[in-house]
């Protein structure tokens, strides 16, 4: 793209086609130079088997192409047509307790069913023989949100698929002590009695049910795969991405492993319209995307203009929110952002969901703002392609993620992505731009690195983080870290298991607390979810339990190892405790701690740019000199950041 991309899904099929020029010419007004087409047009482009009509598309891509506007085309899988379900009823996917989905909303396939693969190929070729060298095919987009609806399937097919996969990786006697089938008579003589982790009468196998996991995870990705070796094929020089969800609804597929197969990371986000912390979780999606991208540039490929249609309360954005959105993503390198959807759905399951065009038409709030977006981001072409900084990381692991939701676990009041999140807004609040990072990343860039509820690890995993510290790294590792090894079997030896001699301590007995419970800690901290019987074996204890079941028991402690520093926080503390603890930590990594009233991230390519976006109803100001690009003001020394606005700062040297 020759500047920032700028637009949104485009659905002309809902729309009768003399709207579709009307749709060109308020894109061309709103500055949009980027639309998804087709991601859920397969019904009108295969309208029976081998049978497609192209001629409806075709004029789509040449309007869009006259516009001036470039499309990133779907291979339009994401849904199959009703005539296929019907011909195939086996394709169609099963819950665990048995029941067969229906046709009737999206995602109606098993991901495993050789029937769906078999006819999303051949769409799929049909699709790039069809539209390669069309001048305005920018891109392919490969499904749709993989994973979102049917994450997993547990039908005969995939009952099958599972046992190859097993066998592919296990005998049977390590499978079994993989396992741990010695409990409860779960001992398999053969891989035909292995089943999916279907409804049974209590809890499931536990490493059963994380490989399950992760087989689903696998199956999913292959059949991406299959469609964009085909792509690949036919149109090679042409770029290739599905979009990921990495955002606070999902948490189903190992994203580490999916980005290694796209040739640029896109993604999808929406932000929790009740949460106050709503941007904060926004900057730590974006964040983790720049980390699956390896600091490259990504493509925000959805996020709303307002309210969306699947909330509990669908919320309208505020006046700028939306704008306020778009550059955060821009500021933590997206190269790019795009809506669902450009025009506002008549009918169908998201017709309340917001689009760049609402229901109201053009004379509206959201296509007023809509419009400045884009004439703002046709200013800041010189960005695309620079990257993001940061010191501070922060290993994510969906894995132990998975094996942590499972039942039987201490308290089912622990949220993996909330834990993670806890600690990122800690780091936010301090003005620390932070890297995400995956298990096993060679962590010598960073100053401090950060490893929350790292669960189910490998004992290489656990290595490299041993040897970072040993080599002058300051690492903090939050309670439910190493407690098991990657079959989430439980070290023996004590809590937290693989990182017991790191941290110099270790545990003998989990105490979570009754709902409802606090206790206080020396340093004024409080926790209300997780405590643990803690002794020292060479560190120095921070803060200590001054009541509840474990007075005087260390609760956070520091310890030297190697060259480096490891802390240990064996309970949930309270936001101002918590806050404490990571600065405290910061400061001993010699990483500086701002705590700026707004937020402030840079990009730096040929130049330096600084995004600073003020979400607060109060006027904010911050030492900076250089260009504001978007008002063409010079800055000397000092900038006030508006209430609610944005301001970024091509920096003077």
């Amino acid at each position: 793209m020759p500047g920032l991309a700028w637009g949104a899904d485009y659905n002309p099929e809902q729309w009768p086609e003399h709207v579709w020029a009307e749709d060109v010419e308020l894109m061309r007004r709103a500055g949009v130079n980027m639309v998804s087409v087709g991601i859920f047009s397969w019904a009108k482009i295969e309208v029976s088997k081998g049978e497609y009509r192209f001629e409806w598309l075709d004029r789509v891509l040449d309007l869009l192409h006259a516009g001036g506007i470039r499309v990133d085309l779907a291979t339009a899988t994401a849904s199959p047509p009703p005539w296929l379900t019907a011909q195939y009823p086996e394709m169609l996917p099963v819950r665990a307790d048995g029941v067969r989905l229906s046709h009737g909303s999206r995602q109606a396939y098993c991901p495993s069913s050789p029937i769906y693969r078999d006819r999303a190929t051949a769409l799929a070729a049909e699709m790039a023989s069809h539209y390669k060298g069309h001048p305005a095919l920018a891109a392919w987009h490969v499904g749709n949100e993989y994973g979102c609806h049917v994450p997993r399937c547990y039908c005969d097919t995939c009952a099958a698929s599972f046992r190859d996969w097993l066998a592919a990786r296990y005998t049977l006697d390590q499978l079994n002590d993989a396992w741990s089938t010695a409990f409860w008579s779960q001992g398999y003589t053969d891989f035909a009695q292995i089943l999916p982790p279907r409804v049974t009468p209590t809890y499931s196998n536990p490493g059963q049910l994380l490989d399950y996991d992760r087989f689903c995870d696998d199956a999913l990705l292959a059949q991406y795969k299959a469609e964009r070796d085909v792509l690949r094929m036919i149109t090679p020089d042409v770029p290739i991405t599905t979009n990921f969800m990495v955002t606070w609804t999902m948490e189903a597929l190992d994203y580490w492993k999916w980005a290694r197969e796209v040739d640029f990371v896109s993604n999808d986000h929406y932000t929790e319209a009740q949460s106050p912390d709503r941007h904060i979780e926004l900057a730590m999606s974006a964040d983790l995307t720049r980390g699956l991208a390896g600091g490259k540039p990504w493509l925000l490929m959805e996020h709303s203009t307002s309210a969306v249609n699947w909330q509990p309360r669908n919320i309208a954005k505020l006046p700028g929110e939306m704008r306020r959105n778009s550059f955060q993503h821009i500021a933590r390198g997206a190269d790019g952002t795009l809506f669902f959807q450009w025009r506002q759905s008549r009918g169908g399951g998201e017709r309340y969901h917001s689009a760049m065009v609402p229901h109201a038409g053009a004379d509206t709030k959201v296509y007023r703002e809509v419009c400045q977006v884009g004439s703002e981001y046709a200013k800041l072409s010189d960005v695309v392609g620079s990257t993001v900084d940061a010191s501070v990381a922060i290993l994510f692991d969906w894995q132990s993620g998975w094996a942590l939701r499972q039942d039987s676990h201490p308290t089912t009041d622990f949220d993996y992505r909330k834990h993670v999140l806890g600690y990122y807004k800690a780091l936010w609040q301090a003005g620390v731009t932070v890297d995400f990072v995956a298990p096993g990343t060679n962590l010598s860039a960073y100053s401090m690195v950060v490893v929350p509820a790292f669960y189910a690890v490998s004992d290489a995993h656990a290595a490299v983080i041993a040897d970072y510290v040993a080599g002058g790294g300051h690492v903090v590792v939050t309670y439910l870290s190493g407690v098991a090894d990657e079959h989430t079997r439980v070290r023996l030896g004590g809590y937290p298991g693989a990182f017991r001699d790191v941290l110099g301590v270790w545990s003998e007995e989990f105490y979570p607390l009754r709902q409802g419970e606090t206790v206080s800690l020396t340093d004024g901290s409080t926790a209300s979810l997780w405590t643990e019987h803690l002794h020292v074996k060479g560190a120095d204890i921070v803060a200590s339990y001054a009541d509840g079941p474990l007075p005087d028991v260390a609760a956070v402690t520091r310890n030297a190892f190697g060259n480096g520093v490891a802390w240990y926080v064996a309970c949930d503390l309270d936001e101002s405790g918590l806050g404490r603890t990571v600065e405290n930590a910061l400061s001993s990594a010699g990483v500086e701690v701002s705590r700026p009233q707004v937020e402030l991230v840079r990009r730096k390519g040929d130049v330096s740019w600084l995004f600073a976006v003020n979400h607060t109803d109060t006027d904010a100001q911050i030492e900076a000199s250089g260009v504001d690009v978007l008002s063409g003001e010079q800055v000397s020394g000092r900038l006030t950041v508006r209430a609610g606005d944005v301001v970024v700062l091509r920096e003077e040297v």
